[in-house]
C-alpha cells in the first residue's frame, strides 16, 4: 500500500536525521517507527501475555543450541562481569 503524507517540516527534519544516523533509508525508517508505535500501544502487561507475543512472532525456540537456558545466563553474566570497562 502506498500512502502520501504531508508531514510539517520540523518532523520530516527529525525523522530524514534519524534516519541518517540509523544508516537507514527513510520509508524504511519510519515504518519501523509505525510498527514500533503501534507495539507499544499494545504491548504485553504480564509475563504471559510477552512470551505469548514472543511465540507468535517465532522467537520462541530460536536458539536450539541454548540447552539449559540458566547455565547461558550464568555463562553472559560471567561474561559481562569480566568485561573491560570502556
Amino acid at each position: 500500500m502506498t500512502l502520501t503524507l504531508d508531514l510539517p517540516h520540523e518532523l520530516e527534519t527529525e525523522l530524514s536525521t534519524e534516519a541518517e544516523r540509523m544508516n537507514m533509508p527513510l520509508p524504511e525508517y519510519i515504518l519501523r517507527v509505525l510498527t514500533i508505535g503501534r507495539f507499544a500501544s499494545n504491548s504485553p502487561k504480564t509475563g504471559a501475555e510477552l512470551v505469548d507475543h514472543w511465540r507468535q512472532e517465532g522467537l520462541i525456540g530460536t536458539r536450539p543450541d541454548i540447552v539449559d537456558s540458566q547455565e547461558h545466563a550464568r555463562i553472559l553474566r560471567g561474561m559481562a562481569e569480566r568485561r573491560a570497562p570502556n
